[in-house]
């Protein structure tokens, strides 16, 4: 796999790590409730249902790590699994929740999946 895809997999896996940061850990700070818009009525009332979130990209974060540190042709199919998972939910939070998602999280996604793909 080339540096650049290396790194673009990577980059989405830090994404990934700090929304987990900011879900679980901030939801209910200053900075937290600016990123996301809230306010701390809400902020304290939706405070598990973020934690939550924050695990699954956790999650997502672990698995790009997984395809990026495991030999092949298992590395590969785990980044090509995990950067598909990042771009349903990218697309899929875009629809419902910010279309900012799809700039934060698919584009990137993609971009990565692209260079992955042809770097094979």
């Amino acid at each position: 796999m080339s540096t650049v895809a290396q790194l673009l997999v990577g980059l989405v896996a830090a994404i990934h790590v700090y929304i987990l940061v900011l879900e679980a850990f901030l939801w209910r700070t200053p900075r937290g409730m600016k990123i996301f818009g809230t306010d701390r009525e809400f902020a304290e009332r939706s405070a598990p249902l973020a934690a939550n979130q924050g695990l699954y990209n956790g999650f997502l974060a672990a698995g790009l790590l997984w395809g990026l540190f495991t030999s092949e042709p298992v590395g590969f199919q785990a980044r090509i699994f995990f950067l598909g998972c990042v771009i349903v939910a990218g697309v899929v939070g875009a629809i419902t929740v910010n279309r900012r998602i799809l700039f934060v999280q698919a584009v990137p996604a993609v971009a990565a999946l692209s260079l992955v793909v042809l770097a094979r």
